[in-house]
C-alpha cells in the first residue's frame, strides 16, 4: 500500500489538524511529531494541550497507522534538506500533507515551499492545507491555549479532540479533604501540560474503565498554600480506595477561581456549594 507523511505537532487535534489527517486517506499513514511545541522547548513553558501518550492514542482513533513521536530536543538541530531526506529513507512516502503554517529544521527554516519543491524532485505527491476556520473562526492550538489560560472551558474543551484531560496515578493526600467531609483524588498536575486557570472545575473522571461526575480543583489551594501545581477531585458517589490507580480526569466547566478562606466552615461551604453543582 501507498504510504503518506502527515507533518505537523498536531497538539489539541483541532479541526486543522484533523483537515490535515484527512488528507492521508486511502494511504497507509504515518503522523510525524514531536513531543512537545518548539515553543515549549526554547521558552521552557509548558505548552501542550495534551499529553504525547494521549496524542498518539487519538491519533490513533482519527485512522492514523503509525505514529512516529520524535524527540524536539534530538532533532532540532537537523538542516531542513537534511529532515526531508531522512523521512524519504525511513518511508518511502507517495504523499507528504502538512498545514499551511508548518516549520520544520534548525532555526525553523524549513517550510512548506521546501516541503513542495522536494516533492516535486523526488515524485511525491504534496498536499498543503490551508487555514481552517469554524463557523467563522480561525481555528488554532495558540487560541485554544489562551481561552484555557482564562477559564473558558466550555469554548475550549470542545476544540480539542477528546476535550482537555489528562491521565495520572492518584497520590495519597494529606486528607485534609476527607477530614471535611469531601475526599478527594490527588494526581500530579503534568509538569509539560498548559498551566490553566487556576480554579475549580466541573469534571469527569475514568477509572478502571468507569466514568463519574466530579469536582476537581486546580492550583497551590491558597487556604493550605503548595509550592506545586496540584489536582484534588471530589469525585460524586464514590468510596472505593484507588490509591495507585491511574484516572483520567477530564475538565468540563470552570467554576470559581482559588481563592483564600478565613475559616473551615467558609472552605466548607463552598466545597458544599460546588457539589451541589453536579446535581444540577
Amino acid at each position: 500500500m501507498k504510504t503518506a507523511i502527515v507533518l505537523g505537532t498536531f497538539d489539541g487535534l483541532h479541526a486543522g489538524h484533523r483537515a490535515v489527517i484527512e488528507k492521508a486517506d486511502g494511504f497507509y499513514s504515518v503522523a510525524v511529531t514531536f513531543d512537545i511545541p518548539p515553543k515549549s522547548f526554547f521558552t521552557g513553558e509548558p505548552q501542550l494541550l495534551m499529553l504525547p501518550a494521549d496524542r498518539a492514542e487519538r491519533l490513533k482513533k482519527l485512522g492514523i497507522d503509525k505514529v512516529d513521536m520524535q524527540r524536539f530536543s534530538e532533532v532540532k538541530d537537523v538542516e531542513a534538506a537534511e529532515y526531508l531526506k531522512h523521512l524519504k529513507q525511513k518511508y518511502n512516502p507517495q504523499r507528504i500533507v502538512c498545514g499551511f503554517n508548518y516549520r520544520f529544521g534548525k532555526n525553523a527554516v524549513g517550510d512548506t515551499k521546501l516541503i513542495a519543491d522536494f516533492c516535486k524532485a523526488n515524485d511525491i505527491e504534496f498536499i498543503c492545507v490551508p487555514q481552517v476556520a469554524v463557523d467563522g473562526a480561525v481555528v488554532s492550538s495558540t487560541g485554544i491555549r489562551n481561552l484555557l489560560k482564562e477559564g473558558k472551558i466550555l469554548e475550549a474543551a470542545p476544540q480539542i479532540y477528546g476535550g482537555f484531560s489528562f491521565t495520572a496515578p492518584i497520590l495519597h493526600g494529606d486528607a485534609r479533604g476527607r477530614n471535611l467531609g469531601f475526599p478527594t483524588a490527588n494526581q500530579e498536575y503534568p509538569k509539560d501540560l498548559l498551566k490553566i486557570k487556576f480554579g475549580v472545575y466541573i469534571s469527569r473522571v475514568e477509572i478502571e474503565g468507569k466514568c463519574y461526575k466530579a469536582i476537581t480543583n486546580i492550583g497551590v489551594r491558597p487556604t493550605y498554600k503548595t509550592e506545586e501545581i496540584g489536582c484534588e477531585t471530589y469525585i460524586k458517589d464514590f468510596s472505593l480506595d484507588v490509591y495507585g490507580k491511574l484516572m483520567k480526569t477530564e475538565l468540563l466547566q470552570f467554576i470559581r477561581e482559588e481563592q483564600k478562606f478565613n475559616s473551615i466552615d467558609e472552605l466548607k461551604s463552598a466545597i458544599l456549594n460546588d457539589v451541589k453543582l453536579l446535581d444540577a
